[in-house]
């Protein structure tokens, strides 16, 4: 069978119910994410009458994600698709690890310091980083954080450690 779209002839295709199994797992995964999300946040009050409550918007991005990920795995059974890639581990490691850096750094050392360092972890999760341009758009974000939360929005960050 020769290949779909922007697919080379004689690539690599999926055999069996189900078809694409990238959109396949891939809708999966968000499904149980979505399912996850609206279980955490299932005791949380919702709307009351025309009043958002804190659980209004939790539930409903978590159904509209819900919804969206059905879309994407029916897709994954009824229509071709590239096999699954191998994937590593660093990507997913390092941005996990920026995250809780951000939150563990963020009140001690000021948002400063935590947001570019942050980025720079994030920025480690490629293989084929340039640290030039990774240095650069760091500042370029760190000056956005600081422009948008503490400016625009007021929010009382330290920007700097105490």
């Amino acid at each position: 069978m020769a290949g779909g779209a922007g697919e080379p002839a004689g690539s690599p295709r999926a055999t069996g119910i189900i078809r694409g199994p990238q959109d396949f797992w891939g809708g999966l995964a968000l499904a149980l994410l979505a399912l996850f999300s609206l279980w955490a946040g299932s005791d949380l009050p919702g709307m009351r009458g025309f009043a958002f409550g804190p659980g209004t918007a939790p539930r409903l991005f978590g159904w509209l994600l819900f919804g969206v990920s059905v879309i994407i795995l029916v897709n994954g059974v009824i229509s071709d698709g590239p096999p699954l890639q191998k994937w590593g581990i660093r990507a997913p490691v390092l941005f996990i690890a920026s995250v809780l850096f951000f939150g563990a750094t963020v009140r001690p050392w000021g948002l400063i310091i935590s947001s570019f360092l942050t980025l720079m972890i994030a920025s480690a999760a490629s293989k084929d980083v340039r640290w030039v341009e990774s240095i650069i758009w760091s500042a370029v974000l760190t000056a956005a954080c600081v422009a948008l939360f503490i400016y625009g929005l007021n929010l009382p960050l330290q920007l700097w450690p105490r």
